[in-house]
């Protein structure tokens, strides 16, 4: 499928971006091992969070779609006691639902094989199966048990001391997810804070976690199923407040934004390049912080991106790109050398598509360089199967003089099924958006 995007002459309106795909696949996971009956509202619609549920039923939890309200489940936890599944788990192209489900899979007491597309059997996996073979675990995978498919021969796991080599949210919540069936407590060393919506979504549902500093404790236990409403995702709106920030005549509503501070990186980055956001009706759902941000049309100013800050807006990298090319001087992004095992490698496809565009961008080994500004001439660029890079080119379509068409724009219902008709909603009666 292709889409062409063109700029408009104003750029206004409201959406609201579907639930956050980090917190829907927690709370389908969570809830589908813990005591009790949950009901999750606002869960992710995209193919990631729905491999998830595919998986979590083969492996015996019910789940139902409540119709009383909209992408309302009804989860029905096992209190941990998963059915061994009869066919190969399938992943689809989710990293998270892979990384998170084994060490669900590592303390269970069964055989189990997960794989997925063609994409996700490339990336690496070796992060989270060398601890949990120090835990105990039986993995087996291709390429020296680093590359999917993964087979798991779990149960009789121990608690472990383990320093993570990198920030991670997946690395560090599947090693949670096996302790709560180790035995003894297990004790993570993080080097830099990640999303902790783990942390919070476990401290509700009664894990016995503490947190002293980047440290995290954890004694082995049950969850209790808890009701979550899920926080709109600042990963998808991220796409509309770069936009209206480059776009020269724009006003933008992006309402129940998740705004936890762990992933607010891209607010962070797009306030020090001058951007006029403004953050509306703060308030708290489900122990997660949401609000309604605004962003206008701004005079953007190049910045560097590098070190902490940058497991707050890993996601963010490809848009954030494209605000570069509109931003005066030269923005540097470093110490995102993880984008290379992403669903393609993010840094290699997202400088050669902006280059096809007339963008002044070149390759660093751990980021990328952007002069700016420069006017987008527009072209015909490629997805990659990749939503990130799919919604990015959509956005330099809407800031750039040039119309973009973006082939593969399919690709973009891995997240955001819905982004083709909010970007018509707000270019106005279909105007910057065609088919």
């Amino acid at each position: 499928m292709r889409q062409v995007v063109a700029r408009p002459d104003r750029l206004e309106g409201e959406v609201t971006p579907p639930g956050d795909k980090s917190i829907s696949h927690r709370a389908a996971i969570f809830n589908g091992i813990a005591h009790g009956t949950a009901r999750v509202a606002n869960y992710s619609p995209g193919g990631d969070c729905a491999s998830t549920l595919r998986c979590l039923r083969a492996l015996g939890v019910n789940i139902l779609r409540d119709h009383s309200g909209p992408r309302l489940l009804t989860i029905h936890g096992t209190g941990g006691v998963l059915r061994e599944p009869v066919q190969v788990l399938n992943a689809g192209n989710s990293g998270t639902t892979m990384r998170l489900l084994a060490g669900v899979l590592a303390g269970s007491s069964f055989l189990s094989i997960i794989t997925g597309d063609s994409s996700l059997r490339t990336r690496p996996m070796d992060r989270v199966v060398q601890p949990l073979r120090a835990m105990g675990a039986h993995i087996l995978g291709r390429h020296g048990n680093s590359l999917p498919p993964l087979a798991i021969l779990g149960g009789n796991l121990r608690g472990i001391e383990y320093t993570l080599p990198v920030a991670s949210a997946q690395v560090k919540s599947c090693l949670l997810l096996a302790a709560l069936l180790a035995q003894g407590e297990t004790v993570l060393h993080q080097p830099a804070a990640s999303r902790d919506h783990t942390e919070r979504m476990f401290k509700a549902m009664g894990a016995h976690l503490e947190e002293e500093g980047l440290t995290l404790r954890l004694r082995p236990g049950g969850l209790a199923a808890n009701d979550i409403r899920v926080p709109g995702d600042i990963s998808s709106a991220a796409y509309w407040l770069v936009a209206a920030c480059a776009h020269p005549n724009a006003r933008v509503t992006v309402r129940n934004v998740g705004v936890n501070a762990t992933r607010t990186g891209v607010l962070d980055a797009l306030r020090m390049m001058g951007a006029r956001l403004t953050v509306e009706n703060p308030r708290e759902e489900g122990g997660e912080p949401v609000a309604d941000i605004v962003a206008e049309s701004s005079s953007l100013e190049a910045i560097e991106i590098r070190g902490d800050i940058v497991p707050r807006l890993i996601d963010e990298v490809p848009v954030l790109a494209v605000a570069a090319c509109l931003a005066r001087g030269e923005t540097v992004i470093r110490d995102v050398a993880e984008l290379r095992v992403k669903e393609t490698d993010r840094i290699k496809t997202v400088v050669a598509e902006l280059a096809r565009l007339g963008a002044e961008v070149r390759e660093l080994p751990d980021g990328l360089v952007v002069r700016g500004p420069v006017s987008l001439r527009g072209g015909r660029c490629q997805s990659y199967g990749d939503h990130r890079l799919a919604m990015s080119l959509a956005i330099a379509g809407l800031v750039g003089p040039g119309p973009v068409e973006v082939q593969g724009a399919e690709a973009a219902s891995v997240s955001y099924p819905g982004f083709w008709e909010d970007l018509a909603l707000l270019a106005g009666r279909g105007a910057g958006v065609a088919a």
